[in-house]
């Protein structure tokens, strides 16, 4: 009877241990999945923000994003990469001064 219920307390910690290192691997994974994901976030932010400087001489900007016209003075600029991300931008034509009315990530 003792030995049933060593064996019993064996196994139990046995699972135990497997369901810990179950968590930690997971664990581990999504940080992995949240740093990644962070990453690419910060590097499409930079390429929106280097279209949004040089919108009023549109030749100059490199092919890493879609600039289409919303209306007077009003400009959309999404990313071409995922995450996709697209703002809308006010370009005063005196002034050339560009202001960032709002953003939005797309979902696909």
């Amino acid at each position: 009877m003792i030995i049933a219920w060593v064996l019993s307390l064996l196994m139990l910690l046995a699972s135990l241990v497997n369901i810990l290192e179950r968590s930690v691997a997971l664990e581990l994974v999504a940080l992995n999945t949240a740093t990644d994901s962070g990453k690419k976030f910060i590097a499409a932010e930079k390429a929106l923000l280097e279209c949004e400087q040089h919108l009023e001489n549109i030749a100059a900007i490199n092919i890493a994003c879609h600039i289409q016209s919303a209306g007077k003075n009003l400009w959309l600029i999404s990313t071409k990469e995922n995450p996709t991300i697209e703002i809308l931008v006010s370009l005063d034509e005196k002034t050339k001064q560009v202001t960032r009315l709002n953003w939005r990530q797309e979902f696909k």
